[in-house]
């Protein structure tokens, strides 16, 4: 129904329109009990076999929704009722921002891709902890932190800092995001000197305290010698893990029906990332001899997709892109054969 129907009717209209539509309406929707009950009845499944154990967190199960969908946690009790077993909100910078501007957001279909260029758009750190601490419900959550568009990369450790501190307490990991295509020269901090001082300051800070798990989210353009420098540093700075990856700035192997969107500037995500993201996450796991945690993302649509992402050295398995496209009832489908395998 969701792709004869639904899928081709918000199709039509301008992807980011139809995603602040979708919001408002999944919050009228599950203000009704009885609706709410009955999204939750047919998209979500529950069994204590699904469960996974993970940065001494227990997720309810194995697929997560990537940084970018929710990103100022506006709607993570709706998300729950989708089967979600833990959502990533952000990217989230110190200040409010509005990101690029409009249109950046781009369906590329013939290839079950999108391409955005958001720019870290999001309410700030304040109005977004505020959103957290009402959160009552059982999903995992983890902060995908970053630096605001304005702040100098070589001030941009305070930006990282500063979420740390103010978010610590209210989600259970963190995300260093230094890899999106959407900020100038925020892909410059992924060298090696310059991220190795994000991670030892915020690690620093991490032990003042009960230590919340702490993440690097990296880029699947790097190249095998950069990738090398990356997992060197989040080994010496024990850090719990690597998300595999952001976005792509390539536009290998896109078909030639998609080329006017193609050729719009930003992050590509769908099924054109999951190759590259696949060998990247093997390539990880290889040369860290299996030390590294890693969360694989990157054109996940159904339960093979999740098997070869598990199958190259993913402990979790995060989804956006393929969500949109194959519908709210994805992730049971994924579960339901997770559980049979």
């Amino acid at each position: 129904m969701y792709k004869l129907l639904i899928r081709p009717f918000f199709f039509l209209f301008n992807p980011e329109l139809i995603h602040n539509i979708s919001f408002s309406l999944l919050k009228v929707i599950c203000n009704i009990p009885i609706l709410k009950e009955i999204i939750k009845s047919l998209f979500s499944l529950d069994n204590k076999k699904l469960e996974y154990n993970l940065f001494n967190l227990k997720f309810k199960n194995r697929i997560g929704l990537a940084a970018g969908f929710d990103k100022n946690a506006e709607i993570l009790n709706e998300i729950e009722l989708f089967g979600f077993g833990h959502v990533e909100v952000g990217t989230i910078t110190p200040k409010p921002q509005s990101g690029n501007p409009s249109p950046r957001l781009f369906r590329l279909q013939s290839n079950e891709a999108l391409i955005n260029r958001m720019g870290f758009n999001n309410e700030g750190v304040d109005k977004i902890l505020e959103r957290l601490k009402s959160y009552k419900g059982s999903m995992i959550i983890g902060a995908n932190i970053g630096k605001n568009k304005n702040t100098p990369n070589e001030e941009a450790i305070n930006d990282y800092l500063h979420c740390f501190i103010k978010l610590r307490k209210f989600v259970d990991y963190f995300v260093i995001n230094v890899s999106s295509p959407n900020t100038p020269n925020l892909r410059d901090l992924q060298e090696k000197s310059k991220i190795s001082a994000i991670l030892k300051l915020i690690q620093s800070e991490n032990k003042k305290e009960k230590l919340v798990p702490v993440l690097l989210k990296i880029s699947p353009d790097l190249s095998k010698d950069q990738v090398k420098d990356i997992v060197e540093v989040c080994m010496s700075n024990k850090i719990d893990g690597i998300i595999v990856t952001n976005t792509t700035i390539s536009r290998d192997n896109l078909k030639k029906i998609d080329i006017v969107n193609a050729s719009e500037e930003g992050g590509l995500s769908g099924r054109p990332l999951k190759n590259k993201s696949d060998n990247m996450i093997k390539y990880i796991k290889s040369i860290s001899d299996g030390k590294i945690k890693i969360i694989g993302v990157g054109g996940v649509f159904n339960f093979e997709d999740f098997k070869d992402k598990v199958n190259a050295g993913a402990d979790i398995v995060q989804v956006y892109t393929g969500w949109i496209y194959e519908g709210p009832s994805m992730v049971k489908r994924i579960v339901k054969s997770i559980l049979k395998s």
